[in-house]
C-alpha cells in the first residue's frame, strides 16, 4: 500500500464527495466492544436484545459512526486533515449483517484556517441510519 497525501485545501470544491461500503459483522461487534469497553447486552446478547423494541442485537452506534472518520482520514480530505468536530443524529438501528454506505460531501469551505464542513450520512437499505455534519482542518499546499 502506498501513502496518499490527501487533498490540500486548494484542491477541494463544493459538492466533492466520497462513499465507502461496509458490512457489519459479528467480528466487528466483538472487536468494537473490546476496544470501546461497551459491552451493552443490546449489542452482545441475543436473548436480551430479542426482548427489546429492536427484537434483535444491533451494532454500536459509535461503530457505525466510526466509518465517517475513515472517510475523513483516508479519502476526503484524507491524510493530513484534522477532524475537529462532528454533530450527528442516530435515526434508526443498524443490525448485524447490514450493508452500510457511508458518504461525505463538502458543503462549506472557509479559507480562514482552511476549515471544511462536510455533510455525512450512513445509509442502510436506502435510509439514513446516521446523518450529520463533520468539520475538518485541511493543510494547504504551502504548509
Amino acid at each position: 500500500m502506498t501513502f496518499k497525501d490527501g487533498y490540500k485545501f486548494e484542491d477541494l470544491s463544493l459538492g466533492m464527495s466520497h462513499e465507502t461500503h461496509h458490512k457489519i459483522t459479528e467480528n466487528d461487534i466483538q472487536l468494537f466492544a473490546e476496544v470501546s469497553g461497551d459491552h451493552n447486552p443490546l449489542h452482545m446478547n441475543e436473548e436480551y436484545a430479542s426482548k427489546t423494541s429492536f427484537g434483535q442485537r444491533i451494532a454500536h452506534g459509535a461503530l457505525t459512526a466510526s466509518y465517517i472518520s475513515g472517510i475523513l482520514g483516508n479519502n476526503l480530505p484524507g491524510p493530513g486533515s484534522i477532524f475537529t468536530g462532528l454533530s450527528m443524529r442516530f435515526r434508526r438501528p443498524v443490525y448485524i449483517g447490514s450493508d452500510v454506505t457511508v458518504r461525505a460531501e463538502v458543503t462549506e469551505l472557509l479559507e480562514r484556517g482552511n476549515r471544511v464542513t462536510l455533510k455525512v450520512t450512513c445509509i442502510v437499505d436506502g435510509k439514513a441510519a446516521i446523518s450529520g455534519e463533520a468539520k475538518v482542518m485541511v493543510p494547504s499546499r504551502e504548509a
